[in-house]
């Protein structure tokens, strides 16, 4: 079972929810505890709680054991109003100033992630939205860390206008749907990505044309955490295990690239500059 959740409060992760169980003419359930919304579907449940979901360190206990993973539908806000389609990991490199704790990493989802990630491109396309908004991954930031079961955000960007959309919920909706539909998915290779911006654009481009699964993202304005103990995290907290660390070379200095250089050579593992 995958789990689906949301804060009643949010209107874009309520919208979509709304959506998703339109589809299924899901009927309310009481198998979640401490929950305003509980519904039940073939291989999921869908699940609405009234806190706001960069405090959803609960997930563990209020959602049904058999749960495998999360699925978090959200708003995304930008202050520079940038219209969006986003996925993205959770976690705190640095202090915790949205929720969870500080140098604290969620369970990466990579191929969940980049499925969602393609389905959003797909359906932005189709609906003819391609040239108004941006879809991509995400660096990694704010809570929750604490739950045990990997976990990825869904999200619309960036003001109210877009988070009431029932166009952008359909849109948003229609991907997890054909998750749920079709879970299958096989990645070329898993990685976790060095370097770029908050919305890392080169990260995502290799994602999309080389069929590359991220798990989390370090942008460039947290790369003063940079060392061998966070990228121990950023590859332990992953399923499955990446084995490729992506640079983007430009938005790290050499410092930087000499301590990813050590840490591969330990780990036995691949780095790569784009």
């Amino acid at each position: 079972m995958i789990g689906i959740a949301f804060s009643v409060k949010d209107p874009a992760g309520k919208g979509i929810a709304d959506f998703i169980k339109n589809y299924y003419s899901l009927e309310k359930s009481d198998e979640c505890k401490n929950a305003v919304e509980c519904y039940v579907g073939k291989n999921f449940y869908l699940v609405g709680f009234r806190e706001d979901v960069i405090y959803f360190e609960f997930l563990d206990e209020r959602i049904p054991e058999n749960t495998k993973e999360y699925i978090i539908l959200s708003r995304h806000s930008s202050t520079k109003g940038i219209k969006s389609y986003t996925v993205h990991h959770t976690g705190n490199f640095g202090e915790a100033l949205y929720g969870g704790r500080k140098r604290a990493l969620a369970v990466a989802n990579p191929i969940t992630a980049h499925k969602l990630l393609k389905l959003l491109r797909n359906n932005c396309i189709d609906a003819g939205k391609d040239a108004e908004y941006e879809v991509s991954y995400e660096a990694t930031h704010h809570g929750p860390t604490e739950n045990d079961k990997p976990l990825c955000f869904i999200e619309i960007g960036s003001t109210l206008s877009e988070w009431k959309d029932p166009v952008n919920h359909k849109i948003v909706g229609q991907a997890v749907i054909e998750l749920l539909e079709d879970p299958k998915h096989v990645c070329r290779e898993i990685a976790i990505g060095i370097g770029g911006g908050h919305y890392p654009r080169k990260h995502t481009a290799l994602a999309i044309q080389e069929n590359i699964c991220y798990g989390h993202i370090m942008a460039k304005y947290a790369l003063s955490y940079l060392n061998d103990e966070m990228l121990s995290l950023m590859t332990e907290r992953c399923m499955p295990k990446p084995r490729t660390i992506i640079v983007e070379k430009k938005g790290t200095r050499r410092e930087h690239r000499e301590i990813i250089e050590k840490y591969v050579e330990v780990e036995n593992m691949i780095v790569r500059y784009i």
